[in-house]
């Protein structure tokens, strides 16, 4: 082999290694303190992540910043669930000025094949809810492990959206799913108009929408983030 060729290939051996672990999943606990591995299942208020020596860790929201999972961040957030705060995972879909989070959808994540001959960890997702959808249990019971051609569960709920701007009060919420009506046009208006007011342009176009969709929502975020960078 050559000495370019011996060069190329080191190069590709590097470059497959450095994005097989960016590729990696990982649970932040706090700024430069994090682990490693592959995130089995959420319920959004814990996290199931299995670890480089195979072995599965849970880590509950109010103890961690956030994971990041299949390349998305899902921030730890207090919020108040049947008058009681409480901290829960929030996806992270736009970051600036404005923070633009949801919570819901799918509760867990595909689980490798189970090898017959090996007891292996069964993780499930425990049936209760909190005030917004967000809440249940993730159990883990040691068992024969299932057939490999037998997918795992899955739980999905109703995806609710919040705002955030630092320094204008709490995050809100924005009832983006619910059935159109005039009432949830207004709702999210004024959550919009109160993280967002500073730009005249963009209130106006807030206040001129008839009605929002999540989309809709999103795109207006991201404009008003490119204008306050």
């Amino acid at each position: 082999m050559t000495q370019t060729l011996k060069a190329v290939a080191l190069f590709l051996g590097l470059f497959i290694s450095t994005a097989t672990a960016v590729a990696q999943d990982a649970v932040v606990i706090s700024d430069g303190n994090y682990v490693r591995g592959t995130i089995k299942a959420t319920n959004f208020s814990s996290v199931v992540l299995k670890n480089e020596d195979e072995s599965l860790s849970q880590y509950m929201a109010k103890d961690i910043k956030e994971f990041v999972w299949n390349g998305e961040t899902y921030v730890s957030k207090p919020i108040v669930v049947k008058k009681r705060m409480e901290h829960r995972f929030f996806k992270l879909l736009e970051q600036g000025a404005v923070n633009l989070y949801a919570i819901g959808g799918t509760t867990m994540a595909e689980e490798p094949p189970v090898k017959k001959t090996r007891v292996r960890p069964d993780i499930s997702v425990g049936g209760g809810t909190g005030g917004f959808g967000a809440g249940g249990g993730i159990g883990i019971s040691l068992g024969g492990g299932r057939r490999s051609s037998e997918p795992t569960a899955k739980t999905v709920l109703p995806v609710t959206y919040f705002i955030e701007k630092f320094g204008t009060g709490p995050m809100l919420e924005l009832n983006v799913e619910a059935a159109p009506s005039a009432g949830k046009t207004q709702q999210i208006k004024s959550a919009l108009l109160q993280k967002m007011s500073n730009d005249e342009t963009l209130a106006e176009r807030i206040k001129s929408t008839e009605e929002f969709d999540a989309k809709s929502v999103r795109a207006l975020v991201v404009a008003y983030n490119s204008m306050k960078k």
